[in-house]
C-alpha cells in the first residue's frame, strides 16, 4: 500500500494526535530504515530512544519468534521463564555504583510504558509514606519536566502549555525551577511533613536534553531523606546505558529510592519497569498495583535478549566515546550554538534564524531521521550501535542542511 493510501486511512480512521512525517518506514538494521520506496535513513531518533541495539537485532529478534512460538501471554497469576531473571539484570545494573560489601537489592515491577512506570513509583511514594513514615501525599518535580501523558503524569508534567487543555488534573503536585536548591528548601520548609517524594529526571530529555547540576540533585536526595521522603528518578529516556552508565543518575552520584524506567530496555518492545529498594519495594503488597499485560512473556523475552545483549558488549565505553565525538562534532557546524548532554542523549540548540522542526523535514530528503524538541532545538537519541563513521555521516549532511 503506498504512503498516499497509508495517510487516506489514517486521516480518516486514526486519531489525530502526531504530526507524522510524510514517510512509510518498512524495514530497518541497525542504524539504518527503510520506506516503502526503498529509500535509507540513518536513524539518530531510534524510535525516540528506545531502540537501543539498532533496529532488529538477531537476539531480540531471535528471542521474540521463539518465545511467540512457544507461549504469548498468560498474565501475572503465574510464574513465567525469565521474568526473575530480568528483574535481577535490573537490580545489578541499578547498584552497579554501589560500593558496598552487598550491594543493595532493587525489586521490579514490570509495567508496559514510561507512563506507567512512572504511575507506579507515584503509587509506590504515596503508600511508602503512609504505611512507613507520614500521610503526606505531595510529590515534588520539576518546571520543564516530562513524566507522560496519563492524568497523573500529566500533572506530574510542569509543562502548563500541555495541561491546560485537560484540566481539572489530578491533584498533589508542587513544582519548583530545575537546579533551584532554595526554592526546594522552601517547598519542605512550606509543607512540613506533606512531601512524599521528589521526582527528577537527571536529564530532561522532551525539553531538549537539559541536565540536572550534580549539586541540586544531591541537594534533593539528602532533603527527601532529612524530611522522611523518597527519591523518584525517572530514568525513562536516560536509563539502559543511554548516557554511558547503566542508569542516568550514576552519573551525578545520588542513589534513588525509586527508578522509572522503559524505553530502551526491550530494545522495541512495549516494555515499562519500576524499580524500588527492597525496603521501599516491600511496602507493596498483593492487590496494591496490577496490569494485565505488564512482564507479558514476549517483553520479558526482548528485555532478557536486549540486557544480555549490552552486557556481553564493551557498551560503556563505546557509548561514552561516540557520544563525546557526537557532541565535539556537533559543535563545529556553523549554525548550531549550544551543545549538551551525556553519551548517546544529546541536544543542541541552533541559530534563532533557523527552524528545526523544518530542518527535521528536509532531513528526509538527505536520508536523515532528526527529531526537534522546540523551535530551535535538535534532540540526539540515536541506537547504542551508533559509531563514529555514523556521525560523520550525519555531520556531514546536518552541515548542509543548516
Amino acid at each position: 500500500m503506498s504512503l498516499a493510501e497509508q495517510k487516506r486511512l489514517e486521516e480518516e480512521y486514526v486519531m489525530g494526535t502526531f504530526a507524522r512525517k510524510p514517510v512509510c518506514l518498512v524495514e530497518g538494521d541497525g542504524i539504518i530504515v527503510r520506506d516503502d520506496q526503498g529509500h535509507e535513513f540513518l536513524d539518530f531518533i531510534a524510535g525516540i530512544g528506545v531502540c537501543s541495539l539498532g533496529h532488529c537485532h538477531p537476539a531480540v529478534v531471535q528471542a521474540i519468534q521463539d518465545q511467540a512460538a512457544r507461549l504469548i501471554h498468560v498474565s501475572n497469576y503465574y510464574y513465567i521463564e525469565q521474568r526473575g531473571e530480568v528483574a535481577r539484570m535490573l537490580s545489578d545494573g541499578l547498584s552497579a555504583c554501589d560500593q558496598a560489601e552487598h550491594p543493595a537489592v532493587w525489586k521490579t515491577f514490570f509495567a508496559n510504558s514510561g507512563a506507567e512506570a512512572n504511575e507506579c513509583a507515584m503509587k509506590l511514594a504515596r503508600l511508602w509514606c503512609k504505611r512507613k513514615s507520614h500521610g503526606g501525599g505531595i510529590i515534588v518535580t520539576l518546571e520543564g519536566s516530562f513524566h507522560g501523558r496519563t492524568m497523573e503524569t500529566l500533572a506530574a508534567t510542569a509543562q502548563p502549555a500541555k495541561q491546560e487543555a485537560f484540566q481539572p488534573l489530578p491533584q498533589g503536585f508542587l513544582h519548583v525551577p530545575r537546579n533551584d536548591i532554595e526554592a526546594l528548601e522552601r517547598v519542605f520548609v512550606d509543607n512540613d511533613q506533606a512531601v512524599c517524594a521528589v521526582m527528577v529526571e537527571c536529564i530532561q530529555g522532551e525539553s531538549g536534553v537539559h541536565p540536572c547540576s550534580r549539586e541540586f540533585l544531591q541537594a534533593a536526595e539528602r532533603l527527601a531523606h532529612k524530611h522522611g521522603a523518597l527519591l523518584i528518578c525517572d530514568e525513562v529516556q536516560s536509563g539502559i546505558y543511554r548516557t554511558g552508565k547503566p542508569f542516568g543518575f550514576q552519573n551525578f552520584g545520588i542513589t534513588p529510592d525509586i527508578v522509572a524506567i522503559a524505553k530502551g530496555i526491550a530494545s522495541g518492545f512495549p516494555m515499562g519497569a519500576c524499580s524500588a529498594r527492597a525496603d521501599v519495594a516491600d511496602v507493596f503488597e498483593p492487590g496494591d498495583h496490577g496490569t494485565t499485560f505488564g512482564g507479558s512473556n514476549l517483553a520479558i523475552a526482548a528485555a532478557h535478549a536486549t540486557l544480555s545483549t549490552l552486557a556481553q558488549r564493551e557498551i560503556s565505553e563505546s557509548v561514552c566515546a561516540v557520544g563525546s565525538y557526537l557532541r565535539a562534532r556537533l559543535g563545529e557546524i556553523p549554525g548550531i550554538v549550544r551543545v549538551r548532554g551525556f553519551g548517546l542523549m544529546v541536544g543542541c540548540d541552533v541559530k534563532e534564524d533557523i527552524d528545526a522542526p523544518a530542518v527535521v523535514l528536509k532531513g528526509l530528503a538527505c536520508g536523515l531521521l532528526l527529531n526537534a524538541t522546540g523551535p530551535h532545538t535538535l534532540r540526539f537519541l540515536p541506537p547504542l550501535v551508533c559509531t563514529d563513521r555514523d556521525v560523520d555521516v550525519l555531520v556531514e549532511k546536518l552541515g548542509t542542511l543548516l
